[in-house]
């Protein structure tokens, strides 16, 4: 088996083991994507299969701040969002990331903001 092959297996099973245990929750879950440059985020509403709001690092100005500093600013943004729609405790789905620098500060924003994880 190939190296790249081994690393696609491990995190795809990270991912599962981490959807697992979501599955079992009855509260909302808040998925974070993560690509080179933006972070993404959404709540999301599994019940109904719909997207209930969401918020990205795209229209945050970037001129001397870190990339954790912008995904803060997106878990805060996030929070407020979701609050002004009355949701309060969610569920943190960091997929297949680790929970470490950007994740890690974009679940910070989050529980600054107001959410309950």
């Amino acid at each position: 088996m190939s190296l790249s092959r081994k690393i696609a297996n491990r995190t795809q099973s990270r991912a599962l083991r981490v959807r697992k245990k979501i599955k079992l929750s009855e509260h909302l879950r808040v998925s974070v994507f993560r690509s080179l440059n933006q972070i993404y985020a959404q709540v999301i509403d599994d019940a109904k299969g719909t997207t209930l709001t969401s918020h990205s690092s795209l229209g945050i100005e970037k001129s001397q701040e870190g990339k954790q500093d912008v995904a803060h600013k997106v878990g805060l943004e996030l929070a407020k969002k979701a609050l002004g729609l009355g949701i309060k405790k969610v569920v943190f789905d960091r997929g297949s990331y680790l929970f470490h620098g950007r994740v890690k500060s974009l679940a910070q924003g989050l529980r600054e903001g107001g959410l309950e994880l």
